[in-house]
């Protein structure tokens, strides 16, 4: 069985709060139990953290060299200028798919820019919580 880490990143946290219109009304808790729901039938074993510390980002990261077999990570405002995260995701060789609930190309131009996503095996943006399911997808027939 394949073991996936997923990573929320920054502000995750206030999702149902947090700009509706953009990121949806569904809390963090209502994704988590669809990500879970979907590993089982997937037959994938997913842990899931999410933090605001870019620090504690890198440190799953790094974890996920050792422990995991995949990495789904939304890594929120920090796709737009960590290279620290990216550099990260390079050196642990884990294959990483990058995530975002909303379609990042659409909406305001700095955020059309991602800085992890040469690093990562793909990218899946703009489909709201079903943007992890389909990461999950990936990862299952990948490799």
């Amino acid at each position: 069985m394949k073991k996936v880490i997923v990573i929320h990143g920054p502000n995750i946290n206030l999702l149902g709060v947090r700009e509706p219109g953009i990121y949806g009304s569904e809390t963090l808790e209502e994704i988590n139990d669809s990500i879970n729901k979907a590993s089982k039938q997937l037959n994938l074993n997913v842990s899931i953290f999410q933090t605001n510390s870019e620090g504690e980002i890198i440190d799953l990261i790094h974890r996920a060299y050792k422990e995991f077999d995949a990495i789904i990570i939304n890594a929120g405002a920090f796709t737009h200028y960590s290279i620290a995260i990216r550099d990260a995701i390079a050196a642990v060789l884990t294959p990483c798919i990058e995530v975002h609930l909303s379609n990042i190309y659409a909406r305001e131009e700095f955020r059309s820019n991602s800085v992890i996503a040469p690093v990562c095996c793909g990218s899946i943006s703009g489909f709201g919580k079903e943007s992890y399911i389909l990461a999950l997808h990936a990862i299952s027939i990948y490799k």
